[in-house]
């Protein structure tokens, strides 16, 4: 990409909107398209083609969304199959009639079956049933894989799809009735601390195993496969390496400084036992994450203290 090209980064206020934002400006991208939602609501068909009618950009980071942990999903599965289906429907296909250069879809390790081989290839996709507590948001991050497909094969749309694993860092959303696991234990051990509080209660038993990945590698995976791989197929982005549910908890029991006691609400589910992803086509390519998960999460938790949450 030239570094004075018009580049969207839709969604560029979550977590990895932002983080790819801010990569982009560090790698000299000083043409950036940023619209807030209250600018540009993406599930309004009409605004989006008005938009890119307006800005014409050459490059789309589609990394806007609906997100949310077991519970928010369990509770709002319309809006998560709605609102997700509207958001990536409306943008691709007005990138493409506006004549976007590439478009890079952000979807989810969530797309793959739940009991899908491990670690999970990117072949895998729809070769099993759904992890049920998220499976609206895995059907329309699916629609988004094949809707670029689809553009791509019909239209020669140059997009592509990266599928990153668990996200976490800066940016998170700490909020325990919609977070995700490792920002909900960091709110968890930190609010127990400050509390004086003997233990700390987590969901399910511990025992699954989870892959992590810092949303600013991730925002490097998106730059470098935006600039270096443009085929029909998905790529997964993660580290190639996994914890128990349980050693994250240490971890970060320990970065918190919290020093009681945890106990496993078993009544609560536990979703997917294993989710761990098969990196390797993207290291073929030439790229690999970087951040260690203890120092990646004690970035997340000094964000966390920074903002005040």
């Amino acid at each position: 990409m030239d570094k004075a090209a018009r580049i969207f980064v839709a969604g560029h206020r979550g977590m990895a909107g932002s983080a790819i934002a801010r990569r982009l400006q560090a790698e000299g991208y000083a043409n950036l398209l940023l619209r807030t939602r209250a600018e540009l609501d993406l599930t309004r068909q009409a605004a989006v083609e008005q938009f890119f009618a307006a800005e014409k950009p050459e490059y789309v980071f589609l990394a806007a969304a609906k997100v949310g942990g077991i519970l928010a999903n369990s509770t709002r599965p319309a809006e998560f199959i709605g609102e997700n289906l509207a958001i990536q429907t409306n943008i691709i296909d007005a990138a493409y009639r506006n004549g976007a250069k590439k478009l890079l879809f952000l979807g989810s390790s969530c797309i793959y079956p739940k009991f899908a081989p491990q670690p999970i290839r990117e072949e895998s996709l729809l070769e099993g049933a759904l992890e049920p507590t998220n499976e609206w948001y895995a059907v329309a991050k699916i629609a988004g894989i094949k809707m670029a497909q689809a553009y791509r094969a019909q239209y020669g749309f140059p997009a592509i799809s990266l599928m990153p694993t668990n996200l976490y860092g800066p940016g998170d959303n700490f909020d325990l009735q919609s977070s995700h696991v490792a920002p909900a234990m960091i709110r968890k051990f930190h609010d127990a601390k400050v509390s004086g509080a003997p233990h700390v209660t987590l969901w399910g038993s511990g025992t699954p195993r989870r892959e992590f990945l810092h949303v600013d590698d991730l925002a490097g995976a998106a730059l470098f496969a935006m600039e270096h791989y443009d085929a029909p197929g998905i790529l997964n982005a993660g580290t190639g390496q996994d914890v128990t549910i349980a050693e994250l908890a240490e971890i970060i029991r320990s970065i918190t400084g919290f020093t009681g006691g945890i106990v496993w609400d078993t009544s609560k589910p536990d979703g997917t036992p294993r989710k761990l992803l098969d990196v390797s086509r993207l290291a073929a390519l030439g790229w690999r994450a970087s951040t260690p998960l203890a120092e990646g999460l004690e970035s997340a938790y000094r964000w966390f203290l920074a903002k005040g949450l």
